[in-house]
């Protein structure tokens, strides 16, 4: 026999994890972070600019992800009538709504890799000084 949820029975958790689901679906993939990071803190940045501030980042691959998030509207596209012709991105005001969240990954990012740091050097010193 198969046992029964008990957590997601409630309407608040099922809309919540609804929404989480969400959240994570436009936010999903090695790049979008970086990419909504670098043009919050860069403001409006041409195509070549944002993928030379992309360590890695292919063309196709950047590309793709900005076509995802203009479409989720979380960054704007603007074609200025230059030969050849330029595009800028930036962030949309949407798109700002998650400077917040952003902002709290990458502390948690910078306390994690301390913490791993902190253990590392733990782990050489007990090696070094075994008790």
């Amino acid at each position: 026999m198969k046992k029964k949820a008990v957590v997601n029975t409630s309407i608040a958790c099922q809309t919540r994890m609804m929404a989480i689901r969400d959240a994570m679906e436009i936010l999903s993939g090695k790049w979008k972070f970086h990419i909504l990071g670098t043009l919050m803190q860069g403001g409006k940045l041409r195509f070549m600019d944002l993928q030379r501030e992309l360590n890695g980042i292919s063309a196709k691959m950047l590309s793709k992800e900005l076509q995802d998030l203009e479409f989720n509207q979380l960054l704007s596209r603007t074609v200025l009538q230059t030969k050849p012709i330029t595009v800028e991105y930036e962030i949309s005001n949407f798109g700002k709504t998650l400077e917040p969240l952003i902002d709290e990954v990458a502390k948690w990012g910078t306390s994690y890799r301390d913490q791993l740091r902190h253990t590392k050097n733990r782990e050489q010193d007990k090696i070094k000084n075994p008790s």
